[in-house]
């Protein structure tokens, strides 16, 4: 079931462009004893933006504790800024100290910290650290393994289907709040960024918007794509087995597996 029936009151006075209950790019984390869903409010190609925090002790619509509580605004963009608060990404540190990563266009993608016992920013006014720019860049992502913290990002266009330009590229930091560098040694704060997944000669057009978790003894990497050639240009969801080459870095084949038939040897 949908999050809430009714918009949240803050939201046509933080985005009133905002019309329609149009929301995007959720992320969701359990922390402690509720989960943690950040989301997106915005409007197509605005700076005028809001990242917002819901909470729930359930997802188990059919438990009598499951309620979707709206916690506000965990940070927001307006005119006159220099970032665009979208594209919600939520990182919990081994160390326990709770990141949040966003942004789009602009001046690219930054990171603040999190208060992990409320799940919004630690202060009003903490620091927006910068990680890395792009002419075009969004869909930011965060994790670690082993030493290092990696950035996954989007280049390119996207929304386009079969049209879209969208590919993820990467860059990794022995610090949270950077700098990432790629496999060259160039800052992501300087377009660096190595291509981690990019569209091939198959029918799977434009990946985006990074994840990763563990599964079944293994570590797995998601990704939609902005058009799939087979379903006349429709998005389509993909996941894949992640490796981690010598070198520490991330690496992922699209099989173009179907669900249900075997995936790749855990080797390969």
């Amino acid at each position: 079931p949908a999050l809430f029936k009714t918009a949240p009151e803050w939201v046509a006075k933080v985005v009133p462009e905002n019309r329609h209950m149009s929301y995007w790019a959720p992320d969701i984390m359990k922390l402690g004893d509720r989960y943690l869903l950040y989301y997106a409010v915005s409007s197509l190609g605005k700076i005028t933006s809001a990242i917002g925090l819901a909470t729930n002790p359930t997802l188990d619509p059919k438990d009598p504790a499951y309620h979707w509580t709206d916690q506000g605004v965990v940070v927001r963009t307006k005119e006159g800024d220099d970032y665009n608060a979208i594209d919600p990404s939520i990182f919990h540190d081994p160390d326990g100290t709770l990141w949040l990563t966003f942004g789009s266009y602009w001046s690219g993608i930054k990171l603040i910290q999190l208060d992990p016992l409320t799940g919004k920013r630690i202060t009003p006014d903490s620091k927006v650290y910068a990680i890395a720019f792009n002419d075009s860049i969004e869909a930011s992502y965060l994790c670690k393994h082993g030493t290092y913290y990696y950035l996954f990002v989007n280049w390119g266009s996207c929304c386009q289907g079969p049209k879209s330009t969208y590919n993820i590229r990467v860059g990794r930091s022995s610090a949270v709040t950077g700098p990432y560098l790629d496999k060259a040694g160039v800052d992501m704060m300087n377009s660096g960024g190595s291509v981690f997944l990019a569209t091939t000669n198959g029918p799977l057009i434009g990946p985006g918007h990074a994840g990763t978790f563990s599964a079944m003894g293994r570590d797995w990497f998601s990704s939609d794509f902005e058009g799939d050639l087979r379903m006349g240009g429709k998005a389509t969801l993909a996941i894949m087995p992640l490796r981690w080459n010598a070198d520490g870095w991330p690496e992922a084949t699209v099989n173009d597996v179907k669900a249900g038939q075997p995936t790749a040897p855990a080797t390969q």
